[in-house]
């Protein structure tokens, strides 16, 4: 029996997976890694505890599975996406990772901008607009603010490439996350010759792409060791945690979207063809999927706003579920069924980092508007979920737009573990919310991406379709779904309304 490995670094920590050749997953496990913000809007990270964390994390779940080290025939490897990793000579980095939410390059990525002929310009090269997030403009602001560091700098790798580099010895990525990186030809699945020669970075800096179920590369002997396993398992190219976090969810066809509610909140569509927003309010990249292509929406504090509340207003219930052993996300929620429809008018806007999509702005701030003498705190709890449902509609109401197909939306994250949120996103949506069999997401997509490309499925399609099942189906309620389209449509115009203001607040002193 085959048994594969699917390896996701994430932003707070390093999940591994083992799966059998029927998809059945046997265990999985998780090993943390400290994050770093030197300066305001900074983040970082050592991409040495990266690696740490996949040793730690592999020996951990091959003990739980019970399964030997020569068992496993295939290892995928996914990871947060734009983060760059720059190298000189040897496994050393050269400076911290610039994460995927450091929001340092405002300037580089209108230097980008300007360099491509404008906005219209550089999403024609490249299928999406230049944002803090990703890796160009991080790449530039090293070149400027670090020239010694850039001069050394031999290689410049993704965070899950970085890890491949530490198994194999080979310098290799995949289109899904390189698509995130704004130096890929999107459309054509290559490097942009034109938009690298304009921004003067040279190409022998960039791995050497793939699709994302090929073989990159074999284990080898050294880091078989450091990672329990043994020595010439073949490493397939894997994906970006969106695309692999789809794969995970069936993500494989056309009209089947994934609403995902992590830390940040995820639209993800299967595009069978590339299809561009001309305005760059959400991202068109390559799939995991061979000769096929996504459109995604992330906003940043969908999860963590939630989260927010959590750590800043509900000691009374943090206390109330230690004591009970419950999670006390559940007694928040129970909270918010107590609050009516809408919550009186009440509305969250849950730009608590800046905002990605739709409104690309790192100025953006979070808050609640419509406050009254009559708001009570399981108002302000229901407001809020109400408020990351309405801008995770935002990027459903974009893809529309594109004439991008929806006919079901699976749930994943968070959200799809509590009732009343997932009735809450069918309702807000007014689309049916499935829930699905597959519950691991990244690590568990990749796991399947490494069971193609050492032939124990003959496509991406096929592994999904032997491995993720529909379990559950929520309808939306008439009623309060035609209530929901009345207060979406208010929660749709504030943003438009308080930009001005927001960029007049990030710039007041303090």
């Amino acid at each position: 029996m085959s048994h594969l490995l699917g390896i996701d670094i994430g932003t707070s920590g390093t999940k591994t997976l083992i799966c059998d050749d029927a998809g059945k997953v046997l265990a999985t496990a998780m090993a943390e890694h400290p994050i770093s913000s030197p300066k305001p809007g900074w983040s970082e990270q050592n991409p040495i505890d990266w690696w740490d964390s996949t040793c730690a994390a592999t020996k951990a779940v091959l003990k739980k599975a019970k399964v030997k080290a020569d068992d496993i025939s295939g290892i995928g490897l996914s990871g947060q996406m734009h983060g760059s990793v720059f190298l000189g000579d040897g496994e050393k980095p050269l400076r911290p990772a610039l994460l995927w939410n450091d929001q340092r390059t405002a300037e580089q990525c209108s230097e980008i901008e300007s360099k491509a002929g404008g906005r219209e310009a550089l999403i024609e090269l490249v299928a999406n607009p230049a944002l803090t997030g990703f890796t160009a403009p991080k790449i530039l602001w090293v070149r400027q603010h670090e020239p010694k560091v850039y001069a050394k700098t031999k290689h410049i790798l993704l965070p899950k490439d970085y890890i491949r580099y530490r198994m194999t010895g080979e310098y290799a990525t995949e289109v899904s996350d390189a698509s995130g990186m704004l130096l890929l030809d999107v459309v054509n699945r290559k490097w942009s010759d034109r938009l690298l020669d304009l921004l003067q970075i040279d190409k022998s800096l960039l791995a050497r792409l793939y699709e994302s179920p090929e073989i990159t590369g074999t284990l080898h002997a050294q880091a078989a060791s450091s990672l329990g396993l043994v020595a010439g398992i073949p490493v397939v190219g894997g994906g970006g945690d969106q695309a692999a976090g789809a794969v995970g969810n069936g993500i494989v066809a056309s009209g089947i979207v994934s609403a995902t509610l992590g830390t940040s909140g995820v639209v993800f569509a299967h595009a069978d063809e590339p299809t561009r927003d001309p305005k760059g309010r959400v991202h068109t990249m390559c799939h995991a999927v061979p000769g096929k292509w996504c459109v995604f929406g992330c906003m940043l504090s969908a999860g963590g706003s939630f989260q927010w509340f959590r750590n800043q207003f509900a000691g009374d219930e943090v206390a109330r579920a230690k004591k009970a052993k419950v999670d006390p996300y559940e007694l928040l929620v129970a909270a918010a069924r107590e609050a009516p429809l809408g919550s009186e008018g009440l509305f969250f806007l849950p730009y608590l980092t800046g905002e990605r999509c739709p409104h690309p702005d790192p100025c953006a701030r979070g808050g609640w508007i419509g406050l009254t003498s009559r708001t009570t705190r399981p108002m302000m709890i229901r407001s809020l979920l109400e408020g990351v449902t309405y801008g995770m509609r935002d990027a459903l109401e974009v893809m529309q737009q594109m004439n991008v197909a929806i006919t079901q939306v699976r749930a994943s994250g968070g959200g799809a573990r509590s009732e009343f949120w997932q009735q809450l996103q069918a309702d807000i949506y007014n689309q049916p919310i499935v829930l699905t069999n597959a519950t691991e997401g990244p690590a568990y997509g990749v796991a399947l991406l490494a069971g193609v490309g050492t032939g124990v499925w003959k496509s991406v399609e096929e592994a999904c379709k032997k491995s993720i099942k529909q379990v559950k189906q929520i309808k939306p309620n008439k009623k309060r779904a035609e209530q929901y389209q009345r207060y979406f449509g208010t929660f749709d115009k504030l943003y438009d309304d308080l930009k001005d203001r927001f960029g007049e607040m990030s710039a007041l002193p303090g």
